[in-house]
């Protein structure tokens, strides 16, 4: 019969090659806790299964809640330039004309999206000058309307 602790380890390679097919960072884990049952059965073959599938679940789903708490706290940073609605309600200076006709230019004392000037649309005729609030993000143009 094949030692729990092989099986332990093939279980566990398997996870971490169905992370790596997948490439969700959920199965990794599983696969990490598995490898270390693996090793805790090494140390001590006589651990009965039911102790096995508990240390298994604990150290899976324990693995996976403490990345979950630090992925979430990390995540925006992970999406720098990407908009996430962040920038909705930013105020900037008009720098070139714009109107419901004609697109023109917003500049913003600190970056907006990885950079201060944005083409800028809005229904409004807005003069050079003048403050503008983001409404929208809409592809690479801000949609802007009057502060």
């Amino acid at each position: 019969m094949i030692e729990a602790m092989w099986v332990w380890g093939a279980i566990g390679l398997i996870l971490l090659g169905v992370e790596m097919w997948t490439g969700t960072f959920y199965v990794l884990w599983f696969g990490v806790a598995a490898l270390c049952l693996a090793v805790a059965m090494g140390l001590n073959p006589e651990l009965n299964k039911a102790t096995q599938f508990a240390l298994f679940a604990a150290l899976s789903l324990g693995s996976l809640a403490i990345w979950r708490l630090n992925y979430k706290r990390n995540a925006v940073d992970a999406r720098f330039g990407q908009a996430r609605g962040e920038e909705i309600g930013r105020i900037g200076i008009v720098v070139e004309t714009c109107s419901a006709n004609q697109e023109g230019k917003i500049s913003f004392t600190q970056g907006v999206m990885g950079s201060r000037i944005w083409s800028a649309i809005s229904d409004d005729s807005l003069d050079v000058g003048s403050s503008a609030k983001i409404v929208a993000v809409e592809g690479n143009t801000l949609r802007i309307v009057k502060n």
